[in-house]
């Protein structure tokens, strides 16, 4: 079978959200590690979406230059109709890091046609897109990307701009143009791309507020061009042509997903300093787990990282045999003292701060990989998007399947590996920095509450 879509997250908490938004629509999908071969496919003859799970959102440009190309050919041959980039959704990125732009080069070179979809709202999690301009939920309001409280002071790529179009135009020199929800409201989306083509567009950034224009959006990337379609922008794209296709008759027009069962226990790791996960940390303490701090530091030296593995482990085993559910983590919000220890400790050394983060998610899943080899833990946690990467590299994944939704943009996935049979079959939700709501963590031992 041909499949609708494929898609390259280029962060792991990001790809499993766009295989949340497929397959509880009702469109099997399949997160690979690994562009996957022919042999593997051949054991899900039903898969209609093929993903893979990529780290290009912490990488530099000479990274994504090498790496990007192999992995749009790959995906290229499966003859699917669209080809996704998947961003974060409040699209963070630099002309050093993660940069969009550059991918976006990449990935029109790879895939060619005539113009490039670019769809980031996702109205079901507070993204908004107005007149080129990018908006995020966080408490009870909405902000411009350039004012909301955590992404406009991001350690890495801190958004100064909310207007797309700006913000790309320091990454890439392809032109950006605009189909706005004016023109959507009116009718007029078609004349407005054809307008912003005869101008000189490649990019189209088509905003997205409710469900018209999501359904829109929807309609203006399935469409495309020439040839196959290469789109760039967060799960709003897979929200979108989930609404064309029901409106078109492409795929049932109700999906039941299925229910989240509760396990008796729960191992949970986190690597973000994120305000929203410290208040999940907090809200977790608050109902029964015990925390336990992982010195972040410690990763400036293989030694002494080894040695907090060890403890944090046997501490964890000891809290898990008296029944109590287990967190640990390196920080509990961007004030966390244990940042500033983890930095001075940088700087003391020659390694570089990205190294340090590696070994420290590496240094996470080889401890999620431990308590589940020797507790057999149904479910595991994990926050921080980059934590999640290592963590599952450490982990040995080979793919990820979807289990049930917790969360919009963390859905609870099921782990897949021929390595090793212990760890075959567990389930891991994967939370991004500011997904999910206070309780998170309890919902991922019992199931959504209301």
């Amino acid at each position: 079978m041909t499949p609708l879509l494929t898609f390259y997250g280029d962060d792991f908490t990001g790809s499993s959200a766009v295989m949340e938004v497929l397959s509880f629509a009702g469109v099997p999908t399949m997160l690979f590690m690994e562009p996957p071969h022919t042999d593997i496919l051949s054991q899900y003859p039903e898969l209609q979406a093929i993903g893979v799970a990529g780290i290009a959102r912490s990488k530099d440009p000479a990274w994504m230059r090498a790496n990007l190309p192999p992995v749009f050919e790959a995906l290229k041959q499966f003859g699917a109709p669209v080809s996704h980039y998947k961003t974060c959704s409040t699209f963070d990125s630099s002309p050093k890091v993660g940069s969009i732009g550059v991918a976006t080069d990449v990935g029109a070179r790879a895939f060619g046609g005539d113009w490039i979809p670019l769809v980031v709202g996702a109205p079901a999690i507070r993204r908004y897109q107005a007149f080129g301009t990018l908006f995020a939920g966080f408490g009870s309001e909405n902000h411009r990307l350039d004012r909301h409280p955590v992404m406009s002071r991001h350690p890495v790529t801190p958004m100064g701009e909310a207007d797309l179009g700006r913000h790309l135009s320091k990454q890439t020199d392809l032109q950006v143009g605009v189909i706005d929800l004016a023109a959507i409201k009116a009718g007029t989306a078609q004349a407005a791309l054809q307008r912003c083509l005869s101008e000189g567009a490649k990019i189209l950034a088509i905003d997205v507020v409710d469900d018209e224009t999501l359904a829109e959006a929807g309609r203006l990337t399935w469409q495309g061009g020439a040839g196959p379609v290469f789109t760039v922008g967060s799960q709003g794209v897979e929200y979108a042509l989930v609404a064309h296709w029901r409106a078109q008759g492409i795929i049932p027009a109700q999906h039941v997903p299925p229910t989240l069962h509760p396990v008796d226990q729960i191992f949970a790791v986190s690597g973000s300093c994120a305000p929203t996960t410290a208040e999940q940390i907090d809200c977790a303490e608050a109902k029964g787990f015990k925390i336990l701090d992982f010195d972040a530091a410690s990763a400036t030296d293989p030694q002494r990282l080894a040695a907090e593995v060890h403890r944090v482990r046997l501490a964890s085993l000891a809290l898990l045999s008296d029944g109590h559910d287990v967190l640990a983590t390196t920080a509990r919000g961007p004030d966390d003292p244990s940042l500033v220890r983890m930095a001075e400790a940088i700087g003391k050394t020659s390694v570089s701060a990205g190294d340090v983060n590696d070994r420290l998610g590496a240094a996470l899943g080889q401890l999620v990989s431990a308590i589940r080899q020797q507790t057999g833990l149904a479910r595991v946690a994990i926050g921080g998007g980059d934590t999640s990467g290592h963590a599952l590299t450490a982990l040995g994944a080979e793919a990820l399947s979807a289990v049930a939704p917790l969360a919009p943009g963390a859905p609870v996935c099921r782990l897949h590996t021929r390595a090793d049979a212990t760890i075959d079959g567990l389930e891991v939700t994967l939370k991004g920095g500011q997904m999910g709501e206070p309780d998170f963590f309890t919902q991922a031992k019992g199931g959504p509450q209301t």
